[in-house]
């Protein structure tokens, strides 16, 4: 069993000190804390790309600060209650855990998990509904694509790839990245192309990110 005990309580003892002491703190909003959030959500990737465990440790603490933080700043909840609901969905999300169901494999894993979210979020009329606009346009972008998979939309990107492994495996000129770190070499260069260009890539795969939502939404 996860160890909870003294840490977690002094932490939200502490927040709560900073609240009634802090003039900062006491100005803080749900609003101005975000850009905040979205550094700390960032350092905790970097920390796990490291490999470091130290720093791990310590970015997933700034990252449950900011957790704390909004939950104090709210008049409608505390960081109870947002554990509450966070322990009430995960069960209802695991029904091969808590409720009966089998789960042999990780697909059937995700099968339940997605039904379950689907009966939670009957208010949704798209796959893309739940997408945050504000993500970063690369993980938007792969966000997308897998969503609209689902509905066999955005699959012209498929058939592209495709046609450029069937002309590699035919002894024509490579096209594809064959491994991450080219991958990630080729989308450098398409970066400093954009620069080169004076063109925004953040901007720019966000407009043809846009254009696929669409024809997904069209698809549906």
């Amino acid at each position: 069993m996860s160890e909870i005990g003294e840490g977690l309580r002094r932490a939200a003892e502490v927040m709560d000190r900073v609240r009634a002491d802090c003039v900062w703190s006491q100005q803080m909003t749900h609003e101005k804390l975000v850009p905040y959030l979205t550094e700390e959500a960032a350092e905790v990737i970097e920390a796990v790309e490291s490999g470091s465990a130290a720093e791990l440790r310590e970015e997933l603490g700034d990252l449950l600060w900011q957790v704390l933080f909004h939950s104090a700043v709210s008049d409608e909840f505390t960081i109870d209650d947002v554990a509450g609901d966070l322990a009430d969905k995960m069960t209802r999300r695991h029904p091969h855990v808590f409720a009966g169901e089998t789960a042999e494999t990780s697909d059937r894993v995700l099968e339940l998990w997605n039904a379950a979210k689907a009966d939670e979020k009957r208010e949704r009329t798209s796959v893309l509904d739940g997408i945050p606009a504000g993500m970063p346009a690369l993980a938007r972008a792969q966000k997308v694509l897998g969503k609209g998979e689902k509905v066999g939309a955005g699959l012209e990107f498929a058939e592209e790839i495709l046609a450029a492994e069937a002309l590699e495996a035919a002894g024509e000129e490579e096209l594809l990245p064959a491994s991450e770190e080219e991958l990630g070499e080729a989308l450098l260069a398409l970066v400093a192309l954009a620069r080169v260009r004076g063109w925004d890539a953040e901007r720019a795969l966000r407009g043809r990110t846009r254009d696929v939502a669409e024809e997904i939404r069209a698809a549906e």
